[in-house]
């Protein structure tokens, strides 16, 4: 088969880990006899600099054309003055609204062989594997008003945490689907005791619930929720919450993998349902790290398992995206580590030798 795919490798580390990832990719190519033809654009800080924006109409255009986008990460400290009038993370804002990605996707799984290079309990996080489905383009984030303002007394701000019934259904019928693919649970994460946001979301949550009568729904408090992370991490299994709390809960439950550097992430836009390709853009959930950028240092498993997503939601290639994963559990069960999952008595690499052993093993 042949696919056309986006390439945005972004700021800091982001060329170095795609890089890596394009040359995995290209294994799985030959080994079943696809070809992948990768269309490369500019995205965030390096885009500001070359085009004067984060995110050229030629840029978009292209991602709009091709059937998945694979992103390296955006971000550089040039541009965190809080007044600069943009910043990379506005291209990152803009691909999500334009190529009307609404669903995240981020699963948390806790590989035997790193299980004792966390701050965790071996035995609390032993078997944890969840995913989380987070909304992406609505809530605080995009609601309004959103403004700061000067008054008499001082300066204020206000921003709107705001969802409509129809961005709640489709997101509420992402986690069931991606529910049924796992063990029949989903875990709808609100604050239905305090927001009236959450209380819809609840009410619509529901009423979802009655077209998926094989799923078990609960219910979930967000903090109630960041305590079970850390708690009793393997009671969960898929979990569908709102924007902001999802941004928030996601990164706290990376720490269970041992690092941000293990955390692929989907955007998807559309529901996924079995045999269907979805489009969809994939990144790693981690920043640009300017200061490990050019050093051989950043761990490229977070894009690579993007990337493996990418062969299953979008392209439709589920036993290759299996390969992908079979063949960086493989890396690690031979102890070879990048610098931030490193532990005692194992093999340090950097970002090319790691790329270089996952695609020997694909």
């Amino acid at each position: 088969m042949e696919f056309n795919i986006a390439v945005l490798p972004g700021d800091g580390i982001g060329p170095e880990i795609i890089d890596e990832t394009i040359k995995i990719m290209n294994a799985v190519g030959i080994k079943y006899n696809h070809a992948f033809t990768y269309i490369n654009g500019l995205v965030g800080g390096v885009a500001i600099e070359k085009e004067g924006t984060a995110l050229a109409s030629d840029t978009l255009k292209m991602c709009q054309r091709c059937d998945a986008v694979l992103m390296g990460a955006v971000g550089d400290p040039k541009y965190d003055d809080p007044q600069a009038p943009i910043h990379p993370e506005d291209g990152l804002l803009e691909l999500r609204k334009e190529l009307g990605l609404f669903a995240n996707l981020r699963p948390v799984k806790v590989y035997p062989a790193l299980i004792d290079n966390t701050n965790f309990k071996p035995e609390v996080i032993k078997g944890t594997d969840f995913i989380f489905v987070r909304e992406l383009t609505g809530g605080l984030y995009f609601g309004r008003p959103k403004r700061q303002w000067r008054t008499t007394r001082g300066r204020r701000a206000v921003d709107s945490m705001s969802y409509s019934e129809q961005e709640i259904e489709r997101i509420i019928r992402v986690g069931f689907e991606i529910a049924r693919t796992r063990k029949k649970k989903l875990i709808s994460v609100d604050k239905a005791n305090v927001l009236q946001s959450s209380r819809l979301w609840r009410q619509v949550t529901v009423e979802v619930a009655g077209d998926y009568p094989d799923i078990e729904l609960e219910h979930m408090l967000v903090d109630a929720c960041a305590m079970r992370i850390i708690q009793n991490p393997r009671y969960l299994d898929t979990l569908v919450t709102e924007n902001t709390f999802g941004d928030i809960l996601t990164d706290e439950a990376s720490m269970l993998g041992g690092s941000l550097g293990m955390l692929a992430s989907a955007s998807l836009a559309g529901v996924p349902k079995a045999g269907s390709r979805t489009p969809g853009m994939y990144e790693p959930s981690h920043g640009s790290a300017p200061r490990r950028a050019g050093q051989d240092l950043a761990n490229p498993i977070a894009t690579v398992m993007s990337m493996a997503m990418m062969l299953s939601y979008s392209l439709g290639l589920v036993r290759e995206a299996s390969a992908v994963e079979k063949a960086v559990e493989k890396v690690l069960e031979e102890g070879y580590r990048t610098y931030d999952i490193m532990g005692e008595g194992k093999i340090k690499v950097g970002t090319r030798k790691m790329g270089d052993l996952i695609t020997e093993r694909v």
